[in-house]
């Protein structure tokens, strides 16, 4: 029994010297100093840290705008006429040539042509087909360019070319097969797939509705278009709540939308919460205050609430920090409207006394052992 109590008092001394010397660093858990460097090989590799205020909040909600408004404004328009391109087969009629007319199309003089065969991609349609190098071969006029001209032009210049050999002609041109444009949709829709340009205009809406709409497992709010080897992202619910006409984002040739998953959208809420988890963006939003609730708060035990950390990844790699002293509750209003992005990590932060019972709650097994040592020992 002397021993056990000679132990408890040896224990209880070196636990008083190193509290002495800040006890506190020795206690096990992730922390955040803004002091250490992320590289160790670079002592200047710190994180830069804003303080989460009412006039950071607003600037970041303007640049946020700013950035999506002119990326998205760049593709709005009112769509142009088709203009022809390799594979497209075109139906050329001239009024009262017979002759010219494939034996497919039913022809009367007055009542017009009408195709019996007819699709986007069918290579039985019948009727002229441009080449790869954007030429027809037509009767009478031979090799044809019509690569990059619309129907008007191409039957203007057919008429142009025609005189010497046909009085007064009278020439319809139409696209019977699309098949020189496309955009490929990909992601979270219900068909993804090849979608084919024709003479109506491509918005954006258009093209999600022809590959069957939106999947419900889609983040709504980032939709990619790629064109050019830029990424444009549009976020339709913010769109929406702007009143912008989104059947005025035209598509090009060529350009791929992507759906994103809202598994892409995650963040990270760690440290002193209730129940730290991942959790995704609801359609790309979610304040700090939302992902403090849906993890359960900070613990009110063991979290030091002046200490709540944004870390957020930056493409050179080094972490960009935000800080948010909820030490009022007031603060958390300020946190309602700070807007989390995909990836970051939200972390609350233990408190001086948190970790103080942490050392002592691994201080006393120590002893203990000592004590089971010493028995043994005698």
């Amino acid at each position: 029994m002397k021993t056990f109590i000679e132990t408890t008092l040896r224990t209880f001394c070196i636990a008083l010297v190193l509290a002495s010397l800040g006890a506190c660093a020795f206690a096990p858990g992730m922390r955040f100093d803004p002091d250490w460097p992320v590289d160790p090989n670079d002592p200047s590799s710190v994180p830069t840290m804003k303080q989460i205020t009412p006039s950071l909040v607003l600037a970041e909600k303007h640049a946020r705008e700013s950035q999506v408004d002119e990326a998205v404004d760049a593709m709005m328009g009112n769509g142009m006429p088709y203009v022809i391109g390799p594979g497209d087969i075109l139906s050329i009629v001239v009024w009262d040539h017979p002759e010219l007319v494939f034996p497919t199309q039913a022809y009367a003089i007055g009542t017009g042509a009408t195709e019996l065969t007819l699709g986007d991609s069918s290579s039985n349609i019948p009727g002229y087909p441009v080449s790869s190098d954007g030429y027809i071969q037509f009767p009478y006029l031979g090799l044809l360019k019509v690569a990059g001209l619309t129907e008007i032009q191409v039957r203007d210049l057919i008429i142009k070319n025609s005189r010497d050999y046909i009085r007064n002609p009278q020439i319809t041109v139409r696209v019977l097969g699309y098949r020189s444009k496309r955009v490929h949709l990909e992601g979270e829709l219900k068909n993804p797939g090849t979608v084919a340009m024709n003479d109506l205009p491509l918005h954006l809406m258009e093209a999600i509705n022809r590959a069957g709409g939106i999947l419900p497992s889609a983040d709504r709010s980032r939709i990619f278009v790629l064109r050019g080897g830029k990424a444009v992202q549009i976020d339709l619910p913010r769109l929406i709540e702007r009143g912008v006409d989104l059947t005025r984002i035209m598509l090009k040739p060529g350009d791929i939308v992507r759906v994103s998953p809202r598994d892409e959208s995650r963040i990270f809420v760690m440290g002193e919460v209730y129940a730290p988890q991942a959790m995704n963006l609801r359609d790309g939003r979610m304040s700090l205050t939302e992902a403090l609730g849906a993890a359960g708060g900070p613990n009110q035990s063991t979290a030091d609430p002046a200490q709540i950390f944004v870390v957020r990844t930056t493409p050179q790699a080094l972490p960009e920090v935000y800080h948010l002293d909820s030490s009022s509750a007031s603060a958390l209003a300020v946190a309602e409207q700070f807007q989390l992005k995909p990836k970051d990590v939200v972390f609350v932060d233990t408190g001086n006394l948190g970790r103080w019972n942490r050392f002592i709650s691994l201080l006393f097994p120590s002893a203990q052992t000592v004590q089971t040592a010493a028995a043994v020992g005698r």
